[in-house]
């Protein structure tokens, strides 16, 4: 599934095609993603596109009346086409602008979504509950240390937890974890400030660092323009079972958390 970097480079590579341009049409071939497409986002056409954001993973274009609310789900890509390039078997949806150019929405098992909504974005009930952003200073350990009090689940659940946080996705919490040197079951409400405070500046350090490398590649993920993420080739310990930790050589342990595969070493993670 992309996670918070895969879907920063993808709004990165759209952007510099979407600003400012108008929506001349909405060529919808399959409503039914996640949830239904709802018919008024056909309010969109003619309308300028004001913005391109991101809020946790979802992607929003911000027009002159509305917003359209975009999430990859597991399969989802999004593409800069010519307009009258034929469309495939998952090309669910043709955002068609002013230039004869496209963004196609592609998504074979269709857990990805388009949505339309006319209030100010943060009041959207998918958004309005959410955590910080993590590359932002509303992040830091204070916030993690205050939020985790009382706390008794793993360590890597609350790190995952959207109204905590949003975007750090398994991938990343584990590779968060290692850095900051912190076993992923222990408890939240176990962990001193201080070692909160090493926790934010790795999540920090790894979304960073993915984002400069274009995300993770594990399945399908590509960016905007079809080319892969290199962070894969950077992980510490995710998907790294059995093989020696980088930093003392102990095995690399895996274990499920939370019904998703954890990835530690034993001797750096306490």
């Amino acid at each position: 599934m992309p996670e918070l970097p895969e879907v920063e480079t993808t709004r990165r590579g759209i952007e510099p095609h979407l600003s400012r341009r108008r929506i001349a049409a909405l060529d919808i071939r399959q409503p039914q993603l996640r949830w239904p497409i709802p018919r008024d986002i056909q309010q969109a056409v003619g309308q300028r596109i004001d913005a391109i954001q991101r809020r946790a993973k979802y992607l929003l274009l911000r027009l002159q009346q509305g917003t359209i609310l975009m999430h990859l789900g597991m399969t989802g890509s999004l593409r800069i086409l010519p307009a009258d390039r034929p469309p495939g078997k998952h090309d669910h949806v043709d955002i068609h602008l002013d230039n004869r150019t496209l963004l196609r929405f592609n998504d074979p098992r269709r857990f990805g979504a388009m949505l339309w909504w006319t209030d100010a974005p943060e009041t959207h009930p998918l958004l309005r509950n959410l955590g910080p952003e993590p590359l932002t200073p509303a992040f830091d350990g204070n916030h993690l240390w205050g939020r985790s009090r009382g706390r008794r689940n793993a360590v890597k659940n609350f790190l995952m937890d959207g109204h905590v946080v949003v975007g750090v996705g398994n991938i990343y919490a584990s590779e968060a974890l290692f850095l900051a040197g912190i076993h992923p079951n222990r408890a939240a409400g176990r962990i001193a400030r201080q070692r909160y405070d090493k926790l934010a500046g790795a999540v920090k350090q790894i979304l960073s660092d993915a984002i400069t490398l274009g995300g993770t590649t594990l399945r399908d993920f590509t960016s905007a323009d079809g080319e892969p993420g290199y962070f894969a080739q950077q992980l510490l310990v995710y998907g790294r079972t059995g093989q020696p930790c980088v930093h003392c050589g102990n095995t690399v342990r895996q274990r499920r958390i939370g019904q998703r595969s954890s990835f530690y070493c034993g001797r750096c993670q306490r």
